[in-house]
This record gives structure tokens, C-alpha cells and sequence, in this order.
């Protein structure tokens, strides 16, 4: 048998607010609820029915989904009581927060407490800054990590908790117009896990967790950047009652490098050469983040000329590519010169080739602006 249409069982248009959505379905819930309606197998139908029409209308990833493809396009992700789908007493968990607290039944059937499963708590995250060299960054690198984290306390033994039996909750009935209702809410003493320390040691925390230092290895992948965060799933705070772990978020710092300045994928560095050099040409080795490479400054190079060395940058960490070495070269003019030095230039002062030509592609900034505007 086909699906209904969703917004048909809530009887809402696709236009509905939350708040109507959630109002609709609240309506739907308590109309068929089975406690409501004993052994009526087509009230149970329709009681699921809104259930699952409520969870997919209820989260916005998934309306968008249905509102696109329809019922094709939920990929298995509705369906309370269909083919994989959740059993009554989940669906009385994962709507709790429309009767405020897991929702349980009417006229006193008790479901276990409510309904739900004990809670597994998940541990917090931790943070950690890491300071990168721009060779580690260049390669990725493995780094291990000391850090004081939460850890399950050896020794520790736990036991049902006494106050909830094990469900996790403890359950409230009050009086309605339909009758008696009854709601559910995380059970105050074992925070809703269920269990409690039955065996301790000094030292331990109410919930089995004590603090140890404790080394953690990280792969940190090529071409990182400063202010970047990873995320090693797992390797957080350990969750109380033997509760799955927090992540291990990781901030990048890179260290400043004797060399090179980085701007993305790029690295500059910069060539300081004599004015002979740069007017005779010379060739020089500069560093690169894998050893030395060599550069040729042609003949009549000028202050400011930039050269490129390909792929001798850093990889991107996404694997878009390396980044290139731009060479910047910077003609140095001697400050201290002997009485035979200072006049050799005298003589080389009077010849044209010592004076800037403006036809030779040496023009200033006010006759290439005046150029440009022409």
C-alpha cells in the first residue's frame, strides 16, 4: 500500500510553520494514542503514521528532501513501523520534547519507565593548539599530543541505578481532560544512564571518570594553515558510565619561518643581490622547503623583479595543487666604498648605460600612469 502524502496525514499545508506542524501532530498523537485505544489495530496504524510523518516535516534536512523527491527521497530515513523502521517505544522517546519529557501513555501503562532506553552520555570535547613548522606543513606530519583528559577509572564497578530500575527516567502522571497522561523525564540520579558507582577509589568522580595524562597520536595532513581546526573523532573526554568519547579538536598554528612568508599555497622569499650582479647577471641557490634550488638573475634584472619557481611551494590541503616560491629580487647599493671604488663609479657615471632609460622600459610611476590614461 502506497504512503500517504505527509502534509495530509498532519493535515497542514506545505507552507506550515513549525510551530503548526508540531501543533498537528500533537493533536494526531493524542487522538490515536494506544493506550487511548486498546487493541485497535487501525488507531496504532495511524498513531505511527503521524509519528512518522511528524519526524521527517519536524527536521528541516529532511523536509527539504521530501519536498524535492517525496517518499523516494527520505531513502529509508522516515519510517516508524515500516521495513527497518523504530518499534512504538522508540517513537515515545524521540518525540518526548512535544509532551515535555519522554512520552509515555495514558491511564498508567508504565512502558518501562517511559518509554525510553538509558542514556549513553558522550564525553566532552577537548582542544589543543599545535604549532607547525612550514616543512611539517609542507609533508604532513605525525605528532603526538599529551593532554589531561577523562578517562574510565580503573577499579571502578558500577549497579542499576535504584531510583529508575535501569530505564534512565522517572515517570510523572497528571490529570487531563482525556484522562491521566504520563511524561517522563532523565532520571535526576544517575543523570539518565541507568547505572551507578557501586565500587570506587580516591580520587574518582561521582560518574567513574578520573583525570590521566594521557599521549594521543595525530595525523596532520599537508597544507594545513594557520587557524585551521581538525577533528579527531573519539579522542575527547571518555563519557561517563562507559559513555562513547568526545572529539580531540586540533587549532593549527604555523611558526614563523627564517626564509619564506606564506600567502596560501604561495611562498615569497627575498634575494638581495649587488647592482654588478643584477647587471651583469648572475646565477644564485635559494632555499627551498626541500633544500636549495638554483636561480638565474638575467642581465639588467631590476629592483623588484619577482621570478617563479614552480610547484616549489605548499600543497593544498585539499589536493588542488602546490603552490609556487616567488623569488623577489631586491638590488643592494654599498654604503661603505674605498677612495679606488668611488672613483671607478665616477667614471662609469658619465656613461649612458649608468642613466635610467625610460625607452629601455626603466619609466617612472608618473609617465606609466600618464601612459595608461592615453
Amino acid at each position: 500500500m502506497a504512503k500517504r502524502d505527509y502534509y495530509e496525514v498532519l493535515g497542514v499545508s506545505k507552507s506550515a510553520a513549525a510551530d503548526e506542524i508540531k501543533k498537528a501532530y500533537r493533536k494526531l498523537a493524542i487522538k490515536y494514542h494506544p493506550d487511548k485505544n486498546p487493541d485497535d489495530k487501525e488507531a496504532e496504524d495511524k498513531f505511527k503514521e503521524a509519528a512518522e510523518a511528524y519526524e521527517v516535516l519536524s527536521n528541516a534536512d529532511k523536509k527539504a528532501k521530501y519536498d524535492r523527491f517525496g517518499h523516494a527521497g527520505m531513502g529509508g530515513q522516515g519510517g516508524f513501523g515500516g521495513q527497518g523502521g523504530m518499534n512504538m517505544d522508540d517513537i515515545f522517546d524521540h518525540f518526548g520534547d512535544i509532551f515535555g519529557g519522554g512520552f509515555g501513555g495514558f491511564g498508567g501503562g508504565q512502558r518501562g519507565g517511559g518509554g525510553g532506553r538509558p542514556a549513553m552520555r558522550k564525553g566532552s570535547n577537548l582542544r589543543v593548539r599545535v604549532k607547525l613548522t612550514l616543512e611539517e606543513i609542507a609533508n604532513g606530519v605525525e605528532k603526538k599530543i599529551k593532554v589531561q583528559k577523562l578517562v574510565q577509572a580503573e577499579g571502578v564497578e558500577f549497579g542499576t541505578c535504584s531510583t529508575c530500575a535501569g530505564t534512565g527516567r522517572v515517570t510523572r502522571v497528571t490529570q487531563t481532560f482525556l484522562g491521566q497522561m504520563q511524561t517522563a523525564s532523565p532520571c535526576p540520579t544517575c543523570s539518565g544512564t541507568g547505572k551507578t558507582v557501586t565500587k570506587s577509589k580516591p580520587g574518582v568522580m561521582p560518574d567513574g571518570l578520573e583525570r590521566k595524562e594521557t599521549i594521543i597520536p595525530i595525523e596532520i595532513p599537508a597544507g594545513v594553515e594557520e587557524g585551521m581546526q581538525l577533528s579527531v573523532r573519539g579522542k575527547g573526554n571518555e563519557g561517563p558510565m562507559g559513555g562513547p568519547a568526545g572529539d580531540l579538536l586540533v587549532l593549527i598554528e604555523e611558526q614563523e619561518h627564517e626564509h619564506f612568508v606564506r600567502d596560501g599555497g604561495n611562498l615569497h622569499h627575498d634575494l638581495h643581490v649587488s647592482f654588478v650582479d643584477a647587471t651583469l647577471g648572475e646565477s644564485f641557490e635559494v632555499p627551498t622547503l626541500g633544500g636549495k634550488a638554483k636561480i638565474k638573475v638575467a642581465p639588467g634584472t631590476q629592483s623588484g623583479k619577482t621570478l617563479r619557481l614552480k610547484g616549489k611551494g605548499l600543497p593544498s590541503v585539499n589536493s588542488y595543487g602546490t603552490g609556487d616560491l616567488l623569488v623577489h629580487v631586491h638590488v643592494w647599493t654599498p654604503q661603505n666604498l674605498s677612495s679606488e671604488e668611488k672613483e671607478t663609479l665616477e667614471k662609469l657615471k658619465i656613461s649612458d648605460n649608468f642613466r635610467p632609460n625610460p625607452a629601455a622600459g626603466d619609466k617612472s610611476f608618473f609617465s606609466k600612469m600618464k601612459e595608461f590614461f592615453s
